[in-house]
This record gives C-alpha cells, structure tokens and sequence, in this order.
C-alpha cells in the first residue's frame, strides 16, 4: 500500500485531535529527534503547529511505546511511572478498587479533565469516599484500549476557561491512532514476587484505507489479572483468613474504532467508538465460623462482584472555509454501567427473623452517562502591529449529564442488610440528571516576534448551580533562542457531582457500620449538611524554558492553585444522632450494634486550600555512531498543599476531621524525582530502558480499630510513610525487524511502603496505608513482553 504523505498524515492527526489543528500548505510533520519538545501539540493552545517546547504552559507528551515499555498493563500506571506529577492510589480496595484514574499535582481526580481526541470523556459510576481521591467519579482510562493510543498530552495547568469544568489541575488529553496502514500486535505476560497477581495482556491495532482520502483504526485488547493478597494475620483467628489489602482479581476487554473520510469538498466526516467491559471481583473482610455456623461452619469471606459495561461514541464534521472560519461540529455520547453483586455473604437480621437467608444478594445498579454537542470556530486574522496573526476561537456546547441508581434485593437492605455491604434502598434509587450550557472566547498571537499572548474566558450556566465564568491569561517571552520565560493566570469552578449530591450506601462489618448519606437529603440535614456548592479556583504558573546546549532542554515551572469549598466527606458522627439520620434515610443498622459503632457522612463543602509546587523535566540525548544513542531523561515534582480556612455544618461543627484534613494535605508524595533514560544498538536490534524513582514522604491520620479509641470519628493515629526508592528495568531484543521481545521487572528491588501500627488494620489486616498514594503494596513484578508491527 501506498504510504501517504506527512503532510496528509499530519492533517488527519490535527483533525482528530482538535477542532483547531490544521496542517496549513507545506506544513510536515515534526521529526523524530529521539525527545517529545519537538512534537506538535493540541492541548492548551488554539493555534496550529505548535510544538511542545514553545507552549505557553507547561505540558508533556507520553507516546504509546513509551508506555508499553513500562511494562504496566494499564495506561494510568504507566503515566505514573513516566510522569513525577501523576498520582494514584497505592492500594485499591472494597468498591473503587477496578476504577483507573489519573490526577495531577496531588489533587483530587475530578479536578483533572480527560478528553480524547480533544472532546470531553465521561466520567464512572464509581464514586470514591477515602484517600486524596475522597468524593471523585474519576474517568476510568483503563477502559479504552491501549493499542489504539498514539500519544497522550498532559497539560499541567489550570484550563477551566479553555475546556470547562474539572480542568481545575489540568487536562490530560488522549490522542488516538489515525492511520490507514500498519498496526501492531502486542502481549505480555507477568506476576508479583510473591507469585499472586499473575496478569495476562493481549491487543492489536490495525489501520485500513477507506476509499480514497479515509482510513479506520480497529483495535482490541483483553487483560486478566489475578488477585493480590498483603493482608496481614488475622488476629481472632492467628491466620491469613484476610484478604482485603491488595488488587482484585480483573478481567477487562476493550474494544476502539476510530475513522475519518474527507470529502471532495474539503469537509471531513470523523467517528470515534469505545466500548469496555470487565468484570471485578472484590474479597471483603472474613467473618469468623460463630457468625452463622449453620451455613458457614468454617466462616466466610463474602465476594463482592461487580460487572461493569463502559460505551462512547463520537461523530463529527469539521472543515477549513465557513465563511472564512474553520468548524467543527460533533456529537459525542458515553456512558457506564455497573451492576454490583455480593456472593458468600448471608443477611444476619433476616436469618434471626425468619430462620433463613439468602447467601448472595444483587446490591444495586449504578450509571452514569453524558452527552456532549459543540460548534467551535476559528480563525486567523491578520492584524496591523502584530507580528503573526491573530487567532480567534469561539464555540457553544451543550452538555447533558445522568447519574442513576438501582434498588438491591430486598434480602441485601432489610433487617441490617448483608453482611459487608448492604444494598440500595428503594427510597434512596432513582435518576438524576443536569444539562450544562457553555460559550468560549479565545485570542491568541505573536505581540511580537518573541512575545506571545494568549486571553480565554467562558461562561457556563448549569441548571442546578446557575452561572459561573472563568478566565486564563497567557504569556511567553522568548529572550534568546533558547531561552524563555511564561506564566499563566487562571480562574476556574468544578461543580458537585451528581453523584457527590446523590449518592447513599451503608457498609456492615463484623463488628460496625458506617453510612454515606445523600449530601441533599433530610437525614443529612439532621447532622448539619448545607446545600452543596461549586468550588472556585484560582490558578497561577510561571517557568523558564531553556535549552543551552543541542539536544538538551530543560523546563522548569512553579505554581500555586488555591481552592474554595472543597467538596470531600464530611466528619463522621456516630452514637444515637448517626442512628436517627440513618432510619430518616430509610437504612436500618443491625441491632446487635451498639450507638457507638455506627456512624454516618455525607459530602461537604469542608475547606479552602493552597497547593504549591515545582516540576523540572530535562532531557538530553547522547548519540555514538558504534554504540548506538541513550534518551536521558530527569523529571521531578515537589508538591505541597495547606489548608488555609474550614468551614463549619449548620449545627456548629468543624466540616472536617483529622483524617480528612490529613487525605488533602498528606495522602500524596511530598516530592517525586524520576531519572534514568534508554540505550539503543546502533543496529536498532538492543535496547535498555533503566529508570530509578523516589517517592517523597505521605503522613495520614489512621482510624484506631483497637485500644481506647477504637472506631473512634474524632481521635486518630498520626503515621508517616517514609520515602522509598524503587527501581524499573527493562531489556529488549528485535530478532527480526517486525518483533520486539522484552523481560523486565518493575520495583526491581522488591521495596513496600512503611509497615503500619497493628491497631490501625481491620483485625490486623492493613499492614500498610490503604489511603496514601505512594508505591504500590504489592512488592517487585517481572514480566515478559512480545510486539509485532503488522
């Protein structure tokens, strides 16, 4: 088959990508000089043909092979492993443990917006209530197919008047292969050191050519992975009867379609299709044999399942003269499903009253989905005293959101509910829904030959919370060839969640439970709770880019991002007052729980906050002609966030406790360094990719489950996570040109996080901080890889 041009090829890249990126006559792609500041972006810029190295904010691009050499199965934990200011949970555990989010600089994940291809991705059902991830419905990443991802853009900056809401921290936005040729094959194998967690991977992409001037990428990718097992012993049994701290066990399929044909007319017709689905299964805690022998003489571990159908689909049109404006006119709508389930388990309260009981139990429905309509127009106009021209970009969106809740049997709510978790009442079901209407204005130029600016502002009007504007001010000046300085001002309002408003549940222990109330509902009220608000940030950023030598550049940025009204959980209130919210919700608590083992939260507007931070990247590439070429790279964050004031609920109280202020200001590392780099043979045939990272210090206030304070909603253990070092190595051949085979091993070393008190473990079982994000609990994974360029 005929290769296309570059410059054909780089149009049908920019089309995808933006509505603002076109590849005007005579333009070529950017070559590949072994580093990404040579790349072109479209991320935080309207402009076309703008490289990495010259944006006015800060941003990294991470491409596909760079990812599948991390060995990481997922596409979030590669970007963990590649990018010091992307964090994740260390530990996933009970419902968000299968969710794979991404979050920038220590914030929360939905303060960081996802899009792909330049429009907006929704978002999960899943919503969490722990660690910095406290009150998220992140965008799950894992559940588009990794074969299929040509490269991602992580802007580092607040952009909530360039793109909207939850663009608070930044964008991360995934840009998808466009070719009507080529393709690869790719699999890997690998386990823990312990040898649990044994994962299996397997995808494929393919380009085709459609007709003349089209193309369409297929792709497809299944992943298994076993669970993983760091509980420690249990100490009613003196055995490992626990497994409640580590991964579950996973089995997820993607599917991805992306196309696009231009017509004869210049207009392009372009379409993008996901569809996921995966199947979780999650172990909770393990209930002793004297707690319903009849059924389960040896005691019983109950299974939590959940089985989750992710879609979205986009479709568009887009051209270069309408009236002088290039346009672009797209529809994009996605959803996900989750129905949870609970296996080995039994209803305590309906077996005393009946003398039976069900042993798995449907536990509710959760859904979210969105719809997304925009016309964006730009233009370049040629202005007198400038010295390029002046580009504008305007446009209208129209955004409906859903997020849904389905009942459980009524086995899993009545009489205490089941054992674990009980299910969704029928009082607390239902559908929800919003519609958000926006418009933009973007200007952007060259004042001067080495003076950039760039001006944004958007209003947004959501039918819940009303009005909000956001503005970003932009600039960069260029003081030599290869060095500039740029900074940036922005404003920026993440509205609650529906979820955030809606969301009820009740978790059973053996010996407690613990309730999240509607944050609008009536029970919630009783303990204090206002109507929720939006948060409002402001967004500051200023760097230095340089490059002294050739091959070496060097990029430095500090920012500060303050935060009003936080949305997290508010302080947990137990005894009679919990009680009482619980029965106006409707939940009934088991009535062999005393006052003092049940509590009750609901989301809040707790606090106001103030991030600061640093992040230096440098690369450099070292070239022999007989030895072959090393990319060096270094990358470091050191992020620090305050809390600068805290509300108070109706009734008088603190709107936060010590853990929660503890998850905002200590559950990420304080710092991250990431340095190392990778050798290629001068045949092409050898490489080696070799990077050693430092995860700075966590601090968490850890709730006691032993001793005085036990359960306790106002008293907690203060621990530090004390810095680690961890090592990734990966070794790779090319026998033949097509086939790349590779073993490798991440956390070479074998290292785990700072081992906990044992009071502060569910009867033992935490051996480590469940709600930092630091290195991962599972200890040194190795594994083999094997890629085939079709």
């Amino acid at each position: 088959m005929k290769r296309q041009p570059k410059r054909y090829a780089l149009m049908r890249f920019c089309a995808l990508a933006t509505p603002f990126c076109y590849a005007a006559p005579g333009a070529i792609a950017a070559p590949d000089t072994g580093t990404t500041n040579e790349s072109l972006i479209v991320t935080g810029t309207r402009e076309t043909h703008k490289k990495a190295r010259d944006s006015l904010s800060p941003i990294d691009i991470v491409t596909g092979s760079e990812q599948a050499r991390t060995g990481q199965t997922n596409v979030t934990a590669a970007l963990q492993q590649l990018l010091p200011s992307v964090t994740r949970p260390a530990v996933g555990q009970f419902d968000g443990a299968p969710t794979d989010f991404i979050s920038l600089r220590g914030l929360n994940p939905n303060q960081t917006l996802v899009l792909v291809n330049g429009k907006r991705r929704h978002n999960s059902s899943y919503l969490y209530t722990d660690g910095f991830a406290d009150s998220a419905t992140p965008t799950d990443i894992d559940l588009i197919a990794p074969e299929l991802i040509d490269h991602i853009e992580v802007l580092k900056d607040g952009a909530a008047a360039q793109y909207g809401s939850d663009a608070i921290a930044g964008v991360v936005n995934i840009i998808l292969k466009s070719s009507d040729h080529g393709g690869v094959a790719r699999s890997q194998i690998g386990q823990t050191y312990e040898g649990d967690g044994f994962v299996a991977q397997a995808g494929a992409q393919k380009g085709l050519k459609i007709g003349s001037s089209g193309f369409l990428d297929l792709s497809f990718d299944y992943r298994h992975q076993d669970h993983t097992n760091r509980s420690g012993i249990d100490e009613r049994t003196d055995a490992h009867t626990l497994r409640v701290v580590g991964d579950p066990a996973t089995t997820r399929y993607d599917f991805a379609i992306n196309g696009g044909y231009t017509f004869a007319n210049g207009i392009e017709a372009y379409t993008t299709e996901t569809y996921a689905h995966r199947f979780t299964e999650i172990a909770q805690v393990y209930r002793v044999p004297t707690r319903l022998p009849e059924y389960y003489p040896n005691g019983f571990t109950p299974q939590q399942t959940a089985t989750e159908n992710d879609f979205s689909a986009a479709i568009g049109l887009r051209g270069n003269d309408l009236l002088g404006w290039r346009w672009d006119l797209s529809s994009n709508y996605g959803g996900d499903y989750i129905n949870s389930n609970l296996n080995n388990t039994a209803n305590l309260g309906l077996y005393a009253a009946t003398g039976t009981t069900p042993l798995s139990v449907h536990l509710a429905d959760y859904s979210t989905t969105q719809l997304n309509n925009t016309f964006d127009l730009s233009r370049d106009v040629h202005v007198p005293l400038l010295a390029g021209p002046l580009t504008i970009a305007t446009g209208v969106a129209h955004r409906f959101e859903t997020y849904g809740t389905g009942v459980g049997s009524s086995a899993s709510y009545l009489y205490g509910g089941s054992q674990a978790q009980a299910g969704l009442l029928p009082s607390n079901a239902g559908p929800h829904s919003r519609v958000v209407y926006s418009t933009y204005l973007d200007l952007s130029a060259h004042l001067t030959r080495d003076w950039q600016a760039d001006l944004a502002g958007r209003y947004e009007h959501y039918t819940d919370f009303g009005d909000t504007f956001n503005g970003k001010a932009s600039t960069r000046y260029d003081i030599t060839r290869n060095l500039a300085v740029r900074a940036t001002f922005s404003t920026g309002t993440r509205a609650p969640s529906l979820a955030n408003e809606y969301y009820s549940a009740l978790a059973v222990g053996p010996e407690s439970a613990s309730g999240t109330l509607a944050a609008n509902s009536a029970a919630a009220r009783l303990l204090g709770a206002t109507p929720l608000k939006p948060e409002h940030a402001t967004n500051i950023t200023a760097g230095v880019v340089y490059s002294p030598i050739e091959h070496l550049h060097l990029t430095l940025d500090a920012y500060q991002i303050d935060i009003r009204d936080r949305i997290v959980s508010g302080p947990g209130i137990s005894g009679d007052a919990a009680l009482a919210a619980l029965r106006v919700q409707g939940i009934a608590v088991s009535s062999s729980l005393t006052p003092d083992d049940v509590s009750a939260s609901f989301f809040t507007n707790a606090a106001a906050t103030r991030t600061r931070g640093l992040d230096i990247t440098a690369t450099y590439t070292t070239r022999w002609e007989s030895f072959g070429r090393i990319d060096w790279d270094v990358s470091f964050n050191a992020n620090d966030t305050s809390i600068r004031h805290v509300n108070t609920l109706a009734n008088g109280l603190s709107d936060l406790n010590a853990q929660t202020a503890a998850y905002l200001t200590g559950s990420t590392p304080k710092n991250r360094l990431i340095f190392g780099g990778r050798w290629q043979s001068s045949s092409g045939r050898w490489d080696v990719v070799l990077h050693e990272q430092r995860y700075g210090q966590t601090t968490d206030a850890l709730t006691w489950y032993d001793g005085p304070y036990a359960y306790s909603t106002t008293n907690f253990n203060s621990i530090t996570n004390h810095p680690r070092w961890i090592t990734n190595l990966e070794l790779g051949f090319r026998p033949i040109d097509r086939l790349h085979l590779a073993v490798g091993a991440n956390n070479l070393f074998n290292r785990y996080p700072t081992r906990i008190p044992a009071a502060n473990g569910y009867y033992g079982s935490g051996r480590y901080d469940g709600s930092a994000s630091q290195i991962g609990v599972n200890g040194g994974f190795y594994y083999a890889q094997a890629s085939y360029d079709l």
